[in-house]
């Protein structure tokens, strides 16, 4: 860590220790490495993907300080202003090489300067994030658009739009064979989903609350009920199921859960979640997608084990 003892003087020095007892969704996020700072043992922190969200950010260092005992220091590539003021707000330490310097343990913080500010993203299309899953429930294989319209129900309008932005997304490429575009990537399922990553949305828009006596048997179980189906966890005590559409309970539902004996949530979709979904149940990849940002580690575990399984399940398809 040159940085800090060109700026502030301070001896960085490494030890080669394994981190024992740590839960594989850290390990699966971070790389951690033990140091000493002029003498003050730390653990530096680097993210492999996406810096969380501050809550399940904050709720994962807790987890790692209890563990070893000693600050946890983030180690990032760059940052923008909204994260810096999050995280001094919550005094999580970090170093941002060449730009900032933030070590509340020690009393310090300098800044130079964020990285600007980016312009937002194209958001993608539920069609496009749909088409994606299905690619990838396919083993990731060579499919025509012609073939994914049919199997999704989609006009070849919006077939040919999704195909289109996931190609300029870099997430898919298209090439022509004859007079049939076909979609290919040279990415395993499960590179290919984690390479997709921020890009893809949460598919809950909002969530209502219903009596239990208007569920019908074409909701899919969904949120945690869906969850409890493909791992461990425990079922919980209000049911969850997903649609499309809300509108049919406009006159009987509620923003909030009133009553936990007579009523059940209900997820409003951006797609329509029986297009994914083989059983009663929404499709792992859309479920994980929804429960990314939860910060209960029984939930994170459970989603991984889902995954896990559904990784295994894939690859036998495709050999």
């Amino acid at each position: 860590m040159e940085y800090l003892y060109k700026v502030l003087g301070i001896e960085v020095t490494y030890e080669n220790v394994k981190f024992k007892h740590l839960p594989n969704f850290i390990v699966a996020r971070y790389c951690l490495q033990r140091a000493s700072m002029d003498g003050k043992k730390v653990i530096f922190l680097y993210p492999k993907t996406k810096l969380e969200q501050i809550e399940v950010l904050k709720k994962h260092i807790a987890r790692i300080q209890k563990n070893e005992n000693m600050p946890v220091v983030l180690v990032l590539k760059e940052i923008i202003s909204r994260q810096k003021e999050y995280l001094i707000r919550e005094r999580i330490p970090f170093i941002v090489e060449g730009r900032q310097i933030y070590l509340p343990f020690m009393a310090m913080y300098l800044q130079q300067r964020c990285n600007a500010e980016r312009k937002p993203r194209e958001e993608i299309l539920p069609s496009a994030q749909m088409l994606l899953l299905h690619f990838i429930y396919g083993g990731a294989k060579e499919l025509s658009t012609s073939q994914a319209a049919k199997d999704l129900k989609l006009t070849p309008t919006s077939i040919s739009r999704a195909s289109k932005q996931l190609e300029e997304m870099g997430m898919l490429h298209i090439k022509k064979v004859g007079v049939q575009r076909i979609l290919y990537s040279e990415d395993s399922p499960k590179i290919l989903f984690q390479k997709a990553g921020d890009k893809l949305k949460d598919p809950v828009k909002r969530t209502i609350y219903i009596p239990k006596e208007l569920v019908k048997t074409e909701l899919l179980e969904s949120g945690y009920s869906a969850l409890a189906e493909y791992s461990m966890l425990n079922i919980p005590n209000i049911k969850c199921y997903a649609t499309e559409r809300i509108s049919q309970w406009k006159d009987v539902m509620t923003n909030s859960l009133q009553d936990s004996q007579a009523q059940v949530a209900v997820e409003m979709w951006r797609y329509n979640p029986r297009k994914l979904s083989t059983r009663n149940i929404v499709d792992e990849l859309s479920l994980a997608l929804a429960l990314r940002n939860d910060a209960d580690e029984r939930v994170e575990e459970a989603v991984e084990e889902m995954l896990n399984e559904l990784w295994r399940k894939i690859d036998g398809y495709r050999n």
